[in-house]
């Protein structure tokens, strides 16, 4: 276990943000699969320590970039606009989240599966599909499974999808996996292209929309200015912005975004 303070940090905040679906609280803290690894995070003896089931090593080349533990999340908060109190008061319930740096592939296909889906829905039908078509791995005692590869989904079955709770979107699912597996689309190149070019590329998956491909954006390819409209969002907008998020937030709508969407679903808004 590594033990370590960090300001800023609140997993608990971060497995609730609907940003993520294979990160979850437990009795003794919370698990992470991602990256091909399985870890457990458990809160330290004093306020802000958390121990982290690795060697320092893997932390600092893997999980301290996964969590974006680098980039400042006050200064974000900071853009705020003193008019704008339900925003203040949203960062101030949500403190601690933070836009984690995920696999692109991985959300595209996450998000797909999102759709009209509830996150404890969405949390199961992922589990389910890596389970049927991950590599299975182990950590300690811990059996768990990888997100399944685009070429292991593009040769499943529409039946064999629909099973792990996909319905209607297996169809999306595989013409995606099919994408990708076939190097018709190159989620890694891009990464290297502007933001509205990504999103094109995205929208022509079958079933992928602006709301999906805003969260793959996001939440995969680290765009900040992403602004993805749920119906918890366009319910924020609506009622505190007069239908228009502010022009002024462009550049870390994102941030500020899961901040609203955190705090509006937990009831306190």
């Amino acid at each position: 276990m590594y033990e370590i303070y960090l300001t800023d940090f609140s997993p608990g905040a971060i497995a609730e943000s609907g940003q993520c679906f294979r990160m979850a609280a437990v009795a003794h803290g919370w698990t992470v699969t991602a990256q091909g690894r399985y870890l457990e995070i458990e809160p330290g003896s004093e306020p802000g320590v958390f121990r982290f089931s690795c060697a320092q090593q893997e932390f600092e080349t893997i999980w301290r970039r996964y969590f974006d533990l680098e980039a400042d999340y006050a200064a974000y908060r900071n853009k705020c606009l003193k008019k704008d109190k339900y925003l203040r008061r949203a960062c101030a319930y949500g403190q601690g989240l933070r836009i984690l740096r995920q696999d692109p592939w991985e959300m595209l296909i996450s998000f797909v599966i999102s759709q009209r889906k509830s996150i404890p829905a969405i949390r199961r039908a992922v589990e389910e599909l890596c389970r049927a078509f991950g590599e299975e791995h182990r950590a300690g005692r811990r059996v768990y499974h990888a997100f399944p590869s685009p070429t292991a989904l593009a040769c499943a079955g529409s039946r064999q999808l629909e099973a792990c709770g996909l319905g209607y979107r297996a169809k999306y699912v595989h013409d995606a996996a099919c994408r990708v597996a076939e190097g018709r689309l190159d989620l890694q190149a891009l990464a290297g292209r502007p933001t509205p070019e990504v999103q094109q590329s995205l929208m022509e998956v079958y079933g992928v929309g602006i709301k999906v491909a805003q969260c793959v954006l996001l939440f995969g390819y680290h765009r900040l200015e992403a602004l993805p409209v749920d119906v918890w969002m366009d319910r924020v907008i609506r009622e505190h912005y007069h239908g228009k998020f502010p022009r002024s937030y462009r550049d870390c709508a994102g941030i500020l975004q899961q901040y609203l969407f955190y705090y509006a679903r937990s009831g306190q808004g």
